[in-house]
C-alpha cells in the first residue's frame, strides 16, 4: 500500500487560472473560492481567472495560491477519497498543508496568508531587497561563500543544483559574482517583489506572530513537515513559532522531501497551479512516484492509487 504525501507549491500564481474548472464545474471548489471572496472583500475568481497585474503583488499572490490549492485539494479528497499520510508545502504552501492536516481551518489559512502577504510586501521598500537563483553548485559551497558576507543568506534549498539566495540587493549582486567565481554555473536575479526568507523580513515575522495569536491552532490530524526544521510536527504548541520564523528563515524543501522519503513516503501528489515541486522532485529522487493536480482532468491520473 502506498504511503502518500500531499505537497503544495509556494509559487506559480500565474497559473492560478488552472483553477477555473474547479470553480465552475464542482460545488466544493466553488465554495472555497466564494468563501475566500467573502473573507477578503474582493472577488477571488476575478483575481485568479481574469487577466490582471495584481497576481504579481505578494499580498494578492499568496491569497490566490492558497485558495486555488485548497480548492483543488478539497475536490480531490471528495472525488477520490485519497487520504495522505503526511503533508508539506513550500513557503506559503505550508498553509495549505496546515489546512489539510486539520491544524488550521480553511478560513483561517486564507485570512492569515492574506495578512502574511501584506506584511511581507510592506516590510522592505521596493528596490532595496532582491533574490537570485544559484544553479549547479553544492549547497555547502554556497554556504561557505555566504558565511563571510552580511546582508545575504540562503532563502530556499529547493533541490540539488538549485538554491535561492536573498537579502540586500547590492549584497545579493555581490554574492552572485563571488558564487560565479567559485564555480556556480549561473546566478539569475529573480523578478520578485521583496527579499523573502531573509533577515530583512524578521519584522514581518514578528507582526505575523500577532496575527497568529488570534488564530485557533489544533494538533495535526495528519503530521506535517515544517519548512523551518524539515521535521515532522505533531503538536500544536510549536506551530505558531515556526510560522513566525518561516517568514525570515531558509525554506528547507529538499530536506523536507528527504525526511518524507526516509519515513517511507513513496508517492507524492503536488496540488496547486504549476509543476514546480514535481520538477524539484526529479532532482531530489528521480524515480519518485509523483502526480501533479492542477487541472480537473488530472484527478483521473490517481485511479491507479
Amino acid at each position: 500500500m502506498s504511503k502518500i504525501a500531499f505537497i503544495f507549491p509556494g509559487q506559480g500564481a500565474q497559473y492560478c487560472s488552472m483553477g477555473q474548472d474547479f470553480y465552475e464545474k464542482t460545488e466544493i471548489g466553488k465554495e472555497v473560492y466564494d468563501k475566500a471572496s467573502e473573507l477578503l472583500g474582493f472577488s477571488m475568481p476575478e483575481l485568479c481567472f481574469e487577466k490582471n497585474d495584481r497576481l504579481d503583488i505578494t499580498e494578492y499572490t499568496q491569497a490566490a495560491m492558497v485558495t486555488t490549492s485548497i480548492a483543488m485539494m478539497r475536490v480531490l479528497e471528495a472525488e477520490k477519497g485519497i487520504k495522505p499520510s503526511v503533508v508539506a508545502g513550500l513557503s506559503l504552501g505550508e498553509y495549505c498543508a496546515l489546512a489539510a492536516a486539520g491544524v488550521m481551518s480553511v478560513e483561517d489559512a486564507i485570512k492569515t496568508v492574506r495578512q502574511r502577504g501584506i506584511l511581507m510586501q510592506e516590510a522592505v521598500p521596493k528596490g532595496l531587497g532582491a533574490m537570485a537563483a544559484i544553479l549547479s553548485m553544492e549547497a555547502s559551497e554556497i554556504e561557505e561563500v555566504l558565511s563571510g558576507m552580511e546582508g545575504v543568506q540562503i532563502a530556499n534549498y529547493n533541490c540539488p543544483g538549485q538554491i535561492v539566495i536573498s537579502g540586500v540587493k547590492e549584497k545579493v549582486e555581490e554574492a552572485n559574482e563571488k558564487l560565479l567565481g567559485a564555480g556556480a554555473k549561473r546566478a539569475i536575479m529573480l523578478n520578485v517583489s521583496g527579499p523573502f526568507h531573509s533577515d530583512m523580513l524578521i519584522g514581518a515575522g514578528e507582526k505575523l506572530g500577532m496575527v497568529l495569536d488570534k488564530v485557533d491552532i489544533k494538533d495535526p490530524v495528519i503530521p506535517y513537515v515544517s519548512n523551518v526544521t524539515a521535521q515532522y510536527v505533531t503538536n500544536k504548541s510549536v506551530v505558531k513559532e515556526l510560522l513566525k520564523k518561516q517568514v525570515s528563515s531558509s525554506i528547507r524543501w529538499q530536506q523536507s522531501v528527504e525526511t518524507m522519503l526516509t519515513d517511507g513516503v513513496d508517492t507524492f501528489i503536488e496540488i496547486g497551479p504549476g509543476k514546480t515541486l514535481a520538477g524539484f522532485m526529479k532532482k531530489i529522487k528521480r524515480d519518485a512516484n509523483v502526480f501533479n493536480i492542477e487541472k480537473l482532468e488530472d484527478l483521473d491520473k490517481l485511479s491507479v492509487l
